[in-house]
């Protein structure tokens, strides 16, 4: 029988500042959320400052269904802000302000609680960009048993990445995801040579001895690697509201089917089907939908649309 796995998204939780007012995002949060969709217990292990913003975080985690009890509080920075653009095609662009209390991360023994029980974390570079919260992280990732997965979800921001905090977190986790204007990017800072995307992804799977390299296209789908072969999906036609957040969800749906060792194709669609139905709501955390999730959790069975 199937049963509920622990998931955690581990980094960064923020309030992203749209035009039109501000949403609760942050990837891991975004991870997170869209797991719990699917069914699984999502927990977000993350820092706010002990100021209004702060409160708002926690009472709309709790009113998401999220468990807010690894989420620690800061005396001293404030609940972090990013500034959301979203062009006329919905494609967003983000300009993250710091410090903020993401940026201060503590272990603590219910933190290393957690990462035993995990059975997948899901973590960026962003969160990384501080000493402190990058040391915290890389020993959460150390905590996991040795059969949780770790998914690297790269999210090159602004210029908070490095080749050694990239490195590192590959040495990490089991699947890196990134999309493909990130890929040629990570693919040089690490030393290799960027001919294709096939091949860079092939290299990145033998470079660190990964289980699977993701790599999104935006609306063109795509490509899923791992070491018995690869699949390509061409992406689902869709009027786009915003991306916020559709790259979170693609990894939510991809990690609850690799845990319940789907195939390739499989994960492939059903990544794509999450993915696309978030880009076409507003905001990273829409309402449940129960036909989209139904298709989203059993991607083999025939439906009409996405």
């Amino acid at each position: 029988m199937d049963r509920r796995h622990t998931i955690v998204g581990l980094g960064e939780i923020l309030w992203d500042i749209f035009p039109n007012g501000r949403k609760l995002g942050g990837a891991p949060a975004n991870f997170a959320y869209a797991s719990s969709l699917l069914g699984e217990r999502a927990v977000v292990a993350s820092r706010v400052g002990e100021d209004d913003l702060g409160q708002d975080v926690r009472q709309q985690l709790s009113s998401c269904g999220l468990e807010t009890s690894h989420i620690q509080s800061d005396p001293a920075y404030p609940t972090g802000t990013v500034t959301v653009s979203v062009d006329s095609a919905g494609q967003a662009s983000f300009a993250v302000n710091s410090p903020a209390a993401w940026d201060f991360f503590q272990p603590t023994p219910g933190w290393t609680q957690l990462a035993e029980k995990a059975d997948a974390v899901c973590f960026g570079t962003l969160a990384q960009r501080s000493p402190e919260s990058r040391q915290t992280i890389q020993a959460f990732l150390a905590a996991t048993r040795s059969d949780s997965l770790r998914v690297l979800d790269v999210n090159l921001r602004q210029s908070f990445y490095s080749a050694t905090v990239i490195a590192r977190s590959a040495e990490l986790c089991q699947i890196i995801k990134l999309n493909s204007q990130e890929l040629p990017i990570v693919l040089s800072l690490l030393g290799g040579s960027f001919v294709d995307e096939i091949s860079a992804a092939r290299w990145l799977l033998k470079a660190f001895d990964l289980q699977l390299v993701c790599v999104t296209r935006a609306a063109q789908g795509s490509l899923l690697l791992g070491p018995d072969g690869y699949d390509e999906h061409p992406g689902i036609p869709v009027k786009v509201v915003d991306t916020v957040g559709a790259g979170d969800a693609f990894t939510a749906a991809l990690v609850y089917h690799y845990l319940r060792s789907a195939s390739l194709q499989t994960m492939n669609v059903a990544a794509n089907r999450m993915g696309t139905w978030v880009a076409s709501q507003s905001g990273a955390m829409p309402a449940a939908s129960g036909s989209q999730l139904e298709r989203i959790r059993f991607p083999e069975k025939a439906f009409q649309g996405l």
